[in-house]
């Protein structure tokens, strides 16, 4: 299931980069992404395609080759993900082009494009080394995770 909020290429990418962000030194197969984030590897293969382009993966050809995180977990944002594969789309001006509003925003597009502010307020300062570092007792893909770690060893 999905979260109806964001699309389902950002859900994917996000199931991924926590994929990535939970061995950040050790390069990931496709295959193994695919199975721990419960992703069909044809869509891996796209949004691991977009979040190389924006510099946030980098593939690694060969026996030993796979996809790695560009930076630390730490320094990687939920927005910077978010923008890398389906931006999120801030209100500048009327969009319904009503030539009496500009660039000034109704009262309606104001409220929503605040509550974009507060989301992406929110995607910018969470990292994820925040997400993998939370205290709470639910972890992302835990399940999924522990039987990709059992596989491997």
């Amino acid at each position: 299931m999905e979260c109806d909020m964001l699309s389902q290429t950002v859900e994917y990418a996000l199931r991924a980069m926590v994929v990535l962000a939970n061995a950040p030194d050790t390069p990931q197969t496709a295959q193994s992404i695919a199975g721990a984030a419960q992703l069909p590897i044809d869509y891996l293969f796209k949004v691991m395609q977009s979040l190389g382009r924006a510099g946030l993966v980098n593939a690694q050809r060969g026996k030993h080759g796979g996809f790695m995180l560009a930076r630390n977990p730490g320094d990687l944002t939920i927005l910077d993900v978010v923008n890398a594969v389906d931006p999120l789309r801030r209100i500048h001006s009327c969009p319904l082009n009503l030539k009496s509003h500009g660039t000034r925003l109704c009262s309606l597009h104001r409220h929503l494009d605040d509550a974009l502010a507060l989301v992406e307020q929110a995607f910018s300062s969470t990292t994820l080394s925040d997400i993998l570092g939370s205290s709470d007792p639910v972890r992302p893909l835990c399940e999924s995770m522990v039987q990709v770690h059992a596989k491997a060893n």
